[in-house]
């Protein structure tokens, strides 16, 4: 008899979510994906990530997968009234509108901690309180004044990251507060409030630069023109004007390089002994290097670099990915339905536990999924139901 599967760490916590974009979304992901069961109550056109185009148009099925859909008119005062409902069965409330939204509404922390001294609530804003906490803030705006895009951009061209690290980052410890908050409630029997921030969350991601220049002096120069603590670390442009990044960052490494490379006047060079003498040598050193590489092809130097256990790495495009040999023979990627109803594959969580990386449970919802489901569970009869449907406060099957 085969094993019956193991329960996943957060099975039987539910989650109540209203959120919407990616760093809300992204909160609700990975407490779904660890078992818990999560609510999404979305308005009655549905999350408008359901119709983004552009770069925009992934969001939905990257970051609401494991999640049941409730359509809600939170406008109205019966559609409070079953979010009210719902939320005396979670364990956890999860929102990221602007300040003072929820409250306005009746679901505020304040309000709903009467109802329940057990509940979780985890706010996602742009800033923790403080002076900047009444801005609207996006990851791009965080990016700017957080140091971040002009670490990222050539000097004078700010320039940020190319994905949204800071939404998805920010939801992310939006969960791993709401994972602390559960075992503190195991202590004291008390919920309490989480608090995540986009800006917070993009100087955690800059702390590095900001220590440099506390142990140095010296300000950090942007990445594409800092002073690597590195000696190779570069991209590489070769035959046929491909590219490909290649590294040796210690000493040991450097000797393996050159003698694979047949660089041997290289390695009995004074001037290269150790990684920081070829780091203050990278001006005349790199185009040595270049030149020398330069005939060789990509493929070439990949089997090289991997049959040395020397750091290399294609550069790869995100459509490439789909087809990756690695992240395909791991189960890296899983099913997933679209926006359209097509299917395509999608990036699962990037860790393991106990051999297994958590899988998709629940396709993301349709719009409105759940809602008949979900109202029956906190009371409402089928009329109920279709008296609010009638009066459009809430829609769904």
């Amino acid at each position: 008899m085969s094993e019956a599967p193991k329960p996943l760490p957060y099975a039987g916590i539910r989650v109540v979510e209203f959120t919407h974009m990616v760093m809300g979304p992204t909160c609700g992901l990975l407490l779904g994906d660890l078992g818990a069961e999560v609510v999404k109550v979305e308005p009655i056109e549905g999350d408008n990530t359901r119709r983004l185009l552009g770069s925009g148009a992934g969001f939905f099925p990257t970051f609401n997968r494991n999640k049941k859909s409730i359509a809600l008119d939170l406008k109205r005062p019966e559609g409070v009234e079953a979010a009210l409902r719902l939320i005396a069965t979670a364990d956890i409330v999860s929102e990221n509108f602007k300040p003072g939204t929820m409250k306005k509404l009746g679901l505020d922390y304040a309000s709903l901690r009467k109802l329940n001294p057990r509940l979780i609530y985890v706010s996602h804003k742009g800033f923790l309180p403080g002076p900047y906490d009444h801005r609207t803030a996006l990851d791009e705006v965080v990016q700017m004044m957080g140091g971040l895009a002009y670490m990222t951009g050539r000097s004078g061209d700010p320039l940020r990251a190319g994905t949204s690290v800071n939404d998805i980052m920010g939801g992310m410890f939006g969960a791993i507060g709401a994972m602390a908050a559960l075992r503190q409630r195991d202590q004291t029997g008390e919920g309490c409030e989480v608090q995540s921030a986009l800006f917070e969350n993009n100087i955690f991601l800059v702390a590095q630069h900001m220590m440099q220049f506390a142990a140095t002096g010296k300000a950090a120069d942007p990445m594409p023109s800092r002073i690597s603590a590195w000696a190779v670390y570069d991209v590489f442009t070769v035959k046929d004007g491909e590219q490909i990044f290649l590294a040796a960052v210690s000493d040991k490494q450097w000797t393996i390089f050159c003698k694979a490379f047949r660089l041997e006047e290289m390695l009995a060079d004074p001037r290269l002994k150790t990684n920081n003498d070829r780091v203050l040598a990278r001006e005349w050193m790199m185009p040595i290097l270049r030149s020398h590489l330069a005939g060789r092809s990509a493929a070439e130097l990949s089997e090289v670099f991997e049959q040395n256990e020397l750091p290399f790495a294609p550069i790869t495009k995100p459509q490439d990915l789909f087809e990756d040999p690695h992240l395909n023979a791991t189960g890296g990627l899983a099913p997933i339905r679209m926006n359209d109803g097509s299917t395509s594959k999608v990036p699962l969580m990037p860790f393991t536990i106990g051999g297994e990386r958590p899988g998709i449970r629940l396709q993301p919802p349709l719009l409105g999924e759940h809602t008949n489901v979900l109202l029956k569970e906190v009371g409402y009869s089928d009329a109920d139901i279709e008296t609010l449907k009638s009066q459009h406060i809430t829609t769904g099957d």
